[in-house]
């Protein structure tokens, strides 16, 4: 019998002993040198906690609004395309786990679950919609429609992918669906990501983005979105403050503080060194939210503390995923929710309304003001 698995680097092992080297590799790997795919993650250790004690701590409340919906927790599931690779079930079985745990789930517009699928698999469950922005606008805008009819509360539109970033093994696994999945939210061969002649090259998927998505996108194509759909707009991948201030002009919702899990531009920040200052350039006129490199609760709790109303998990979902479904799934959220509870007590904290930046201190900094 294997050992029980108590952290998400466990279920990071089970996966990778379960899944393809071909399917791994594609939901593993970062850009380039996967410098900044390292730092996501270890740049949290920069940051300490200042605890206080004394504080009555017998129960912990970590519910949240966000986006106006009230959740359990403020650890929310981000997008990760084809799940279907790693378990049968896929994003429906993430979508079952997110309502059974009372958060909610962003789902990949490269899904290999339709938009109507998910939102019949879990009714009533919190769902969000991530969206690129394609050449071809009506096929964008039919994705929100289908969004707003099938109850999803947002739109989380990715802004940093212009073209896509250079992942080394997915060249060198010249990675492409398995024969029996393909992008189900869109009708063509081609943009299914199904079709076996245009994506034979080392890179398809490179291909697939150079083909379909926008890369002339600016500004100005947020605001003809807004004026499109009543549902609150997020913009996902925003690292600057300049960037940040920029989206308050064009009335954006929220901001994902995020560097798509660092698949894209090598040696760029890491989140949770982004997001302070945007958080700062803000002053809280819309929600802020992180994603990339968060694995345990008290990652949770750093960001939380440095302004984000929520952070979004990407591969620790992949990983529960693949290991065991949905149940895998309400696992890996369970355990980062204990974890932060935890966390939350142990820091002097009875709330997230009490979690402030006055419990963390950088690294080399004095804890004395």
């Amino acid at each position: 019998m294997s050992e029980k698995s108590v952290c998400v680097s466990d279920y990071e092992e089970n996966a990778k002993r379960i899944l393809p080297k071909v399917v791994f590799d594609y939901y593993i790997s970062g850009a380039d040198d996967e410098e900044t795919l390292a730092d996501n993650i270890a740049a949290f250790s920069r940051w300490k906690f200042c605890p206080r004690v004394l504080r009555d701590v017998s129960t912990v409340d970590l519910s949240v609004s966000v986006l106006g919906q009230q959740i359990n927790m403020p650890v929310c599931v981000a997008a990760t395309a084809m799940q279907r690779m790693a378990h049968p079930d896929g994003e429906t079985a993430t979508a079952r786990a997110c309502k059974a745990e009372g958060t909610g789930m962003t789902l990949s517009s490269w899904a290999t679950s339709t938009i109507e699928e998910v939102a019949a698999a879990a009714p009533g469950g919190l769902r969000w919609m991530q969206l690129y922005i394609y050449k071809d606008r009506d096929l964008t805008l039919s994705l929100v429609r289908r969004a707003e009819k099938a109850g999803y509360k947002g739109i989380f539109v990715t802004v940093d992918t212009p073209y896509l970033g250079r992942r080394r093994n997915d060249v060198r696994n010249q990675f492409k669906l398995p024969p029996n999945l393909s992008m189900v939210n869109f009708e063509s061969p081609d943009l299914a990501f199904s079709s076996k002649e245009n994506f034979r090259e080392d890179n398809g998927l490179a291909l697939y983005v150079a083909q379909s998505i926008d890369p002339s996108l600016k500004w100005e194509d947020i605001a003809w979105l807004k004026s499109m759909t009543t549902l609150p707009v997020v913009l996902k991948g925003i690292l600057t403050a300049e960037d940040a201030k920029e989206a308050l002009k064009y009335g954006i919702d929220g901001i994902l503080v995020s560097n798509h899990g660092a698949r894209q531009l090598d040696g760029v920040l890491a989140t949770i060194d982004a997001l302070p200052e945007i958080v700062e350039a803000v002053g809280g006129r819309v929600e802020v939210f992180l994603d990339g490199g968060v694995r345990r609760g008290t990652d949770v709790l750093k960001a939380l503390a440095l302004g984000a109303r929520a952070v979004f998990l990407g591969r620790p979902i992949l990983w529960g995923l693949s290991c065991d479904g949905e149940k895998g799934v309400r696992e890996i959220l369970r355990l980062v929710r204990e974890e932060l509870r935890l966390a939350v007590a142990l820091t002097g904290c009875r709330s997230l309304k009490e979690v402030s930046r006055s419990i963390l201190r950088k690294s080399g900094i004095s804890s004395r003001i």
